[in-house]
């Protein structure tokens, strides 16, 4: 490759990868140090700073009339901030809203966007001007309280950081992702933050007294968000936060509950997360409602007008408001995460994440530098103010011999300054006095004058040389702040409250679902049903041909259902999973994953802190936990093992104190419940002793009340024996045979 001659003296070898990484290196810091993280001085990042400053110079003071936006976009990117006019425009726009900002820098008059994510209108038809807290901010740039450097032209002078007391960085917080790091900083109160930087004044007062940031927590318990919301983080939690600089804080939004007539109630949402588009939020939440993942739920209107008003609907007057709002903060953007992440330009000039200590200190630091500065101009100002004035009464003490220099002297000025020992500035002033100014009046001003200057000079050069001095300046400062923006002004009240921690419990299914009454029915060859309603036993009801009745129970759909099979595996149903009763349902094994060779044993409704008994058919058994028994998927829960040759044959909740069970060989057996073990699994122990037969039933029963079996044929009568001695024994004994007209097919039922 050839190169021109004009260029080849200009052209430096180096390795690619090495120039790559040196301009790259230049790219992140000027991300860094020009773009994304703001100044812990004032809390702003150049654009937002050069916005402001050329606001102030367009004289758009909180008092005075509105300028078009599309004037001082104009002006900011002509002078200080060559970028794209939309993105100054954007940043604009974000220090007026008031959703987005604690304590908004611009007042803006238009449309501005809202709090549904609704963009501003265009920067023509906007106005803006400064606000009370912006001009704070920047009290003192005409009194050299900070350095300034020329624009990106060199035309101009722009402000490296503002001077103002007013604690921005905390107050209003930042965000921003510059090159390889990230800044995430909440907004505050403004009242508390005084008082953490009185107690922190108190401290540098007082060499003895130390000010943690558990100290500091105690005037600054957490952020205050635009939106308000509900802080819902323990201090221990906020606390690590704080020190380390880093952390996660939970937001929540505001509810209240409005009782309605009939007993009926809907909930009021008045205040949401901070940074949530309310429109979105709406819209996630009739998603769930019409996804039917929130059944209690049934629906959700906009009532907002200036104030934020969502209203919410539950199912039925029986929904637990507070059961229903914690499945919102977890399905919705009700309860967010605050990234907190305190990266900023330390004074220092380098980017580092700092705890709130750390931060409040450097702005006390910034702030006394800033006193000493604006204290040597007004100093310089006072001292060129005496000179003069010393010269004025010099020229009133020689008023005459002044008019006649002034009058016959060729070189007035040089005469007047050899004559009465006065400086160049103090004869030119002479010179320059007005007739007026004469008269014995306008002396004794200027003795006065004079008296007064003199006095503040005196204080001013106390103050310079008394660190005591210059931290109750600061601090009666900061106080002027608080008594503009406090807790006691509507634009400083605590917009967010802080709430207990929630605990980590999970919502139960049953809670989500509308508890309704339903009829459980199971044919034999297992198509299974839930009938609205809990209809009555004599109902007759339709099966497929061929197919006959089994299981029939009542139950409700916030129920769940044990299924008891063949291979000793409890699987579990909701009750609101079951198929409608218009049809004939559906088969059972396309709920759960059983064989086709397993069979069920029993259905029925899970009962809380309930015991099953669960046997086999070679007679072994054991009581079981009904709450140990829950299946969490279809694949069921291995209850009972199942040996060779044998099936599991019952399971039946436990009501009763005794046992009565009979094997195929008709030998009879009762015995006390309690000599039954409680197991998590396995075989069991014996309950019959058979020689080589098998357990035909077994049963559950009040000892009190005897034992029941119906009579034969079709006489519908049943028969009680309470007189059961000769069949009592202990368990695992061989039993007896059972009394005259016990049931042929040995079942108890």
């Amino acid at each position: 490759m050839t190169t021109h001659p004009e260029f080849s003296e200009n052209i430096i070898e180096a390795p690619f990868s090495n120039a790559l990484s040196e301009r790259y290196l230049a790219y992140a810091l000027s991300t860094i140090m020009s773009r994304s993280l703001p100044d812990v001085r004032d809390g702003l990042k150049p654009v937002h700073r050069r916005l402001l400053y050329a606001m102030r110079l367009l004289k758009l003071d909180p008092k005075t009339g509105y300028k078009k936006c599309a004037r001082v976009v104009g002006d900011v990117i002509g002078k200080y901030h060559p970028h794209g006019d939309q993105s100054v425009y954007d940043a604009m726009v974000r220090l007026a809203q008031d959703f987005s900002v604690r304590f908004p820098l611009v007042d803006g008059q238009g449309n501005f966007g809202n709090i549904d994510g609704d963009n501003a209108a265009a920067m023509r038809y906007t106005e803006a001007r400064l606000t009370e807290v912006a001009a704070t901010l920047m009290e003192g740039l005409d009194e050299d309280a900070v350095d300034f450097r020329p624009t990106y032209d060199g035309e101009d002078a722009e402000p490296v950081v503002f001077p103002g007391a007013f604690p921005n960085l905390l107050a209003n917080g930042s965000s921003g992702i510059a090159v390889g790091m990230a800044t995430n900083i909440p907004p505050h109160n403004v009242g508390e933050l005084v008082d953490g930087l009185q107690l922190l004044i108190e401290a540098r007062r007082d060499p003895s007294r130390e000010v943690t940031v558990a100290d500091l927590l105690d005037r600054i318990p957490g952020p205050d968000f635009p939106t308000g919301g509900v802080l819902v983080e323990n201090r221990e939690t906020v606390l690590a936060a704080y020190e380390t600089g880093r952390g996660s804080l939970r937001v929540r939004a505001r509810w209240e509950r409005e009782d309605l007539s009939h007993g009926m109630y809907q909930i009021v949402i008045t205040e949401i997360p901070f940074q949530v588009q309310k429109s979105k939020l709406i819209e996630k939440i009739a998603e769930l409602i019409n996804d039917k993942k929130i059944p209690i739920l049934t629906d959700v209107r906009d009532e907002s007008t200036e104030d934020i008003r969502v209203v919410l609907e539950p199912k039925n007057r029986s929904v637990d408001e507070k059961v229903l709002m914690e499945s919102l903060f977890k399905l919705t953007e009700l309860e967010t995460r605050f990234s907190l992440n305190m990266n900023v330009i330390a004074l220092d000039q380098r980017p580092r994440v700092l705890s709130l200590k750390d931060m409040l200190d450097q702005f006390l630091d910034h702030q006394i530098d800033v006193l000493l500065r604006r204290s040597r101009f007004r100093l310089e100002k006072i001292e060129r103010r005496l000179e003069i004035l010393s010269g004025y009464l010099i020229a009133y003490l020689n008023l005459d011999e002044v008019i006649r220099i002034i009058r016959e002297e060729d070189d007035a000025k040089a005469s007047l300054m050899s004559t009465f020992k006065l400086t160049d500035n103090q004869a030119e002033a002479i010179l320059n006095m007005r007739l007026r100014a004469l008269r014995k009046l306008e002396e004794m001003e200027i003795r006065g004058e004079h008296a007064k200057l003199e006095a503040e000079r005196d204080d001013i050069l106390a103050l310079m040389g008394s660190e005591a001095l210059q931290w109750i300046a600061v601090g009666d400062k900061l106080s002027e702040v608080k008594a503009m923006f406090g807790q006691e002004t509507e634009l400083g009240k605590r917009r967010t409250r802080f709430g207990e921690a929630p605990t980590a419990e999970i919502v139960p299914l049953e809670a989500m679902i509308e508890k309704e009454p339903i009829t459980v029915v199971c044919s034999k060859r297992g198509w299974v049903r839930a009938m609205k309603g809990h209809v009555k036993p004599e109902e007759e009801l339709k099966y497929k041909e061929g197919d006959e009745a089994r299981f029939r129970f009542h139950a409700y759909t916030t129920d769940k259902i044990f299924l008891f099979a063949t291979n000793g595996k409890v699987y579990t149903i909701g009750g609101d999973k079951l198929p409608g009763g218009r049809g004939m349902g559906e088969p059972v094994r396309l709920m759960v994953d059983m064989d086709a060779n397993d069979e069920i044993v029993s259905l029925m409704p899970y009962i809380p802190g309930s015991k099953l008994f669960v046997a086999s058919s070679i007679g072994k058994g054991f009581l079981a936990e009904a709450d140990n028994a829950v299946a969490m998927t279809k694949a069921g829960k291995q209850l009972l093992n199942v040996p060779d040759g044998g099936v599991a044959s019952h399971c039946f909740a436990v009501d009763g104190d005794s046992v009565a069970v009979i094997g195929d060989n008709r030998k009879l057996l009762v015995f006390e419940l309690e000599e039954m073990p409680t197991m998590a699994r396995g075989q069991g122990v014996t309950l019959q002793r058979y020689k080589g037969g098998s357990m035909s039933d077994v049963l559950v029963f009040h000892k009190a009340d005897g034992l029941t079996w119906p009579m034969g044929g079709n006489s519908d009568r049943w028969r009680t024996e309470t007189d059961l001695a000769v069949w009592t024994g202990k368990r695992g004994n061989a039993g007896r045979l059972p009394p005259i007209g016990f049931p042929r097919n040995n079942k108890f039922r």
